[in-house]
């Protein structure tokens, strides 16, 4: 009990707020319009209605999603709902444009254009505008994130570079998980599910403090089974986690406020040693303002602390502050201007030991910038977006991150557009400071002390289109050139071992990404999906690498997806999903082709249940990692029910 007494806190005190509030005469969500299960709103919007759903990510302001000069794809609430996925991990295989790879019970490999691994490091990941990245080695620990899936309204995904706007480590994208306002969530809701290898509950209730401000609270759980090896043999990395959290949005049009918060406690199974655990919490506050000018306001700052122990490994606790502010406005009728700045400290302790170390084990980091964007008319139909970022980190100082976008509405319903960007990955603790083995001497592997920034220049050009009401589309092509990357240089006379840290990786990058929907009729949509990738890297002269290119991540050089969505009579939903993932080369993972599937029934208003099925082609399949110690991913199905009342 010991591990969740952090959540149980948590849910005491959410719960004795919730009864402060009815004895004070607070207006409840049973006095609201019931919410429907089914997102049918979404199910019945037309495509030129999804075209016209406003998105924030590309340029930090609401847009359509028509007028985006980027590579972004949006997954809907109904795309969520209607796709039987657990977990954040699995909702973002919907998105074409990422590479998502499943390594085991609790691990992932997700990236944008190439570079992906478990630790993959250029990939900006939010929640509601929160950064999950950790310092330890720029990226996302995967096994720590999740919400109440129904309460997500949607996920915009971003390939491309965006560090004009959302800074270091927006490399090759950007992923920002959207939550829905508490408004729109009034009422209970109980989920629970249970399958071959996974078992899981939920429950979310939403009212009123008052005729201005709304709530919800939400606690989840969940157990999922260990994977297992080609050879039978139990991966025993079983993975249980509970969480629970809640959000406060109040205020009136042009003066709003969000408050919100999670706090989670896990547990991770480990074939030696004891098992790892993880645990965290998070407060995020906003302030958004419209001020008599015209011009508006956002204000905007998060706690976060995580822990995590792997016992015969590491352990760490991170605590991040970070606080930023934006200001908008027009000037002359033609320019709409974004400016602001922000700043982040995070204090990382790491508990060393003899298999890995990092010196010195307590470190302060912080992330200051400053930025400038500038959207001007050229004429009715020509936007030209041009802007920049100053950020300045501990280690190589002050960065320069700027991008260029101009967009041509060709008609009404298409739109043409190209951009020139500049974006860096900015060192991680791993680039520095890690030591293998964590006891001196260090004979193995050393940080490098002089290690920079890995940079990337970036020329896209995109067209999105809706040529008919039932029928759109978005291509996109890029080339990436990069610099100074990652690699590991020998300091021996022999060649091998000892090695540091080092920038003598280089090279380019390029592929086209494409989706588009087709609605047959007024109850089935099509979707397909295609992306495509070619690497091509090399050391620098005088390198001394001794891990090869394969160090730069492992990606497919391509994948295809299919989906298709139906409404059916007798309220029945049939969904089917199809992917085409091709073959990994260093270390070889076969290419494979998976079917997922899910029969959704609306039993009423208040209660639909749904049985989702996936990987149905084969018994198992492994994803990512190297042979004989990957885990393969098998067939799997997942039981649901939802009840609001």
């Amino acid at each position: 009990m010991g591990r969740w007494r952090p959540a149980a806190v948590l849910v005491s005190r959410l719960v004795a707020a919730a009864c402060v509030t009815l004895k004070v005469g607070a207006v409840i969500a049973a006095d609201a319009t019931t919410e429907s299960l089914s997102p049918a709103d979404f199910s019945r919007m037309s495509l030129e209605d999804l075209a016209n759903v406003e998105i924030s990510s590309v340029s930090k302001r609401p847009e359509r999603l028509s007028n985006a000069a980027a590579s972004v794809y949006v997954i809907t609430r109904e795309d969520i709902h209607r796709s039987g996925s657990t977990s954040i991990p699995e909702l973002l295989r919907l998105a074409p444009n990422l590479q998502v790879a499943r390594v085991d019970s609790s691990q992932y490999a997700i990236s944008s254009r190439g570079f992906n691994s478990t630790t993959a490091n250029k990939l900006l990941v939010l929640i509601d505008g929160r950064s999950i990245y950790t310092p330890l080695f720029s990226g996302v620990f995967w096994d720590a994130q999740d919400t109440f899936i129904e309460d997500i309204e949607r996920i915009e995904v971003i390939s491309g570079p965006g560090g004009t706007l959302w800074g270091a480590n927006a490399v090759n994208g950007v992923i920002n998980i959207i939550t829905r306002h508490s408004r729109d969530t009034a009422g209970a809701l109980v989920s629970i599910g249970a399958g071959n290898d996974e078992r899981g509950a939920g429950v979310r209730y939403g009212g009123k403090l008052n005729e201005d401000t709304s709530f919800r609270i939400y606690a989840k759980g969940f157990g999922r089974d260990a994977t297992v090896r080609a050879s039978g043999a139990s991966a025993r990395d079983d993975f249980k986690n509970r969480q629970v959290g809640f959000r406060i949005d109040g205020g009136r049009q042009g003066n709003t406020f969000t408050l919100q918060g999670d706090s989670y406690d896990g547990s991770i199974g480990q074939a030696a040693n004891n098992d790892k655990t993880i645990s965290g919490s998070n407060l995020l506050a906003r302030w958004n303002k419209a001020l008599d000018d015209g011009s508006s306001l956002q204000v905007q700052g998060y706690f976060d602390r995580n822990r995590r122990n792997h016992p015969g490994t590491f352990g760490e606790t991170l605590d991040t502050v970070d606080i930023e502010a934006q200001h908008s406005f027009v000037w002359r009728g033609t320019h709409q201007i974004l400016w602001g700045g922000g700043y982040r400290s995070s204090h990382d302790a790491v508990t060393n030991t003899a298999v890995l170390a990092f010196l010195p084990a307590n470190q302060r980091l912080s992330l200051a910038n400053v930025f400038l964007q500038d959207t001007i008319a050229l004429g009715e139909r020509v936007h030209l977006t041009v802007g920049a970022k100053l950020e300045h980190n501990n280690y190589t100082g002050l960065e320069f991150q700027p991008n260029a976008r101009l967009a041509w509405q060709l008609a009404d319903q298409s739109l043409l557009w190209t951009a020139l960007s500049r974006a860096v990955r900015t060192p991680s603790r791993t680039d520095r400071e890690l030591f293998a083995p964590g006891n001196p001497p260090f004979t193995t592997l050393a940080g490098g002390p002089n290690f920079q920034s890995e940079k990337l220049t970036a020329f896209e050009v995109g067209y999105r289109a809706q040529p008919s009401p039932r029928f759109s589309y978005s291509v996109t092509a890029y080339r990436h050139q990069y610099d100074e990357l990652r690699s590991l240089e020998s300091i021996s006379p022999t060649g091998g071992p000892p090695a540091v840290i080092a920038n003598m990786m280089e090279g380019h990058a390029y592929g086209v990404e494409m989706w588009g929907n087709y609605r047959l009729r007024d109850w089935w949509r099509l979707s397909a999906g295609l992306n495509t990738l070619r690497k091509h890297l090399r050391f620098k002269p005088g390198s001394r690498d001794i891990l090869g290119l394969q160090a730069a991540g492992n990606d497919p050089s391509h994948q295809v997806s299919v989906r298709s969505t139906m409404n059916l009579a007798n309220r029945l939903e049939l969904d089917l999903g199809l992917r085409s993932i091709g073959a990994l080369p260093n270390p070889a993972v076969p290419g494979y082709v998976a079917l997922d599937a899910r029969l959704g029934w609306q039993v009423s208003k208040d209660v639909e249940l749904s049985l989702a099925v996936f990987n149905l082609l084969d018994k198992g399949h492994p994803e990512f990692g190297a042979a004989p110690a990957r885990s393969e991913i098998g067939r799997s199905f997942y039981a649901k029910m939802l009840w609001k009342f």
